[in-house]
């Protein structure tokens, strides 16, 4: 029963930062520009997160930096991808690039040293749980209320599926469509900030480690819903919390194979839905308004 509820509260800790960022990648994508660049955007915020806690001595300031930090860099990719119709994943892809090798570059600036920062005051806990992870359940509940019953929510959604007809209706696409990218960054940093002040008390070179990309394959997993992302990310969070299980008990396969169990889950699970799972109609797709 203790090994059970153990895996249960690993599962639940482990699945938090990839259902944070798949629920901001959700935003994005639902209202039509597709965010390749989650894992950068996570990266920023960890790395914001911790530098800001380290010189405020406030860890909840520390959440706050890494939110913003996110959010910038979603911001990049808002612009280029709406205003100057840039290729979306391209410019993702750069995002990413561009994430890992600042944070390094940083880390030597501030520090002077290239794989970790100092230890930096951690957020607190209740009931041995991070208040970040209490923070990050709630938003992704409340995302189904906002994604359906808002009216916000309710644009976003119609702007990803026909941009046409709801500009024909009055709505401002670019405007809905920055605000949900530069939400999505936003969400991203937060759950980067989980992994730096949350998790640990410090920023690690590569924190970040793919969970950006995990979050992706949860999103498409969870058909672009934040029900179907939820199940997809404690999916995910219920694979990494096994095999760091496992490796406590099994000693005689190498950790490295059991450390790709995730990655695995993550590959059979994208296999699975390709084709079944359908994006928004207008994802990925610039709108140019004059047409």
């Amino acid at each position: 029963m203790h090994m059970l509820i153990s895996l249960l509260m690993a599962t639940i800790r482990q699945a938090a930062p990839i259902l944070i960022t798949a629920i901001g990648g959700m935003f994005s994508e639902v209202a039509g520009v597709v965010n390749i660049g989650l894992e950068g955007m996570m990266l920023m915020g960890a790395f914001s997160a911790a530098v800001v806690s380290y010189y405020t001595g406030n860890p909840y300031i520390g959440i706050l930096g890494g939110m913003i930090a996110g959010g910038l860099m979603a911001l990049i990719h808002a612009v280029l991808s709406i205003k100057y119709k840039g290729n979306q994943t391209v410019s993702g892809v750069a995002i990413n690039l561009f994430a890992s090798g600042f944070t390094v570059f940083m880390l030597r600036v501030l520090f002077n040293q290239s794989g970790n920062t100092p230890t930096v005051p951690k957020v607190g806990t209740i009931g041995n749980i991070s208040i970040i992870v209490l923070l990050i359940y709630v938003v992704a509940f409340w995302s189904h209320y906002f994604l359906y019953k808002t009216k916000t929510g309710l644009r976003m959604r119609a702007v990803g599926e026909h941009p046409l007809a709801a500009d024909t209706v009055g709505i401002d696409v670019a405007k809905v469509r920055y605000f949900s990218v530069v939400m999505s960054g936003v969400l991203a940093g937060l759950g980067g900030a989980y992994l730096s002040i949350g998790a640990l008390s410090q920023f690690t070179k590569e924190m970040s480690a793919g969970r950006g990309f995990i979050a992706l394959a949860a999103l498409v997993f969870g058909k672009w819903t934040p029900k179907g992302v939820l199940a997809a990310s404690l999916l995910f969070g219920f694979a990494d919390a096994g095999q760091t299980l496992i490796q406590q008990y099994v000693d005689f396969i190498p950790p490295q194979f059991i450390q790709m169990i995730p990655y695995v889950l993550t590959l059979l699970a994208l296999a699975g839905v390709v084709g079944k799972a359908v994006a928004p109609s207008a994802s990925g797709k610039p709108y140019d308004s004059t047409h």
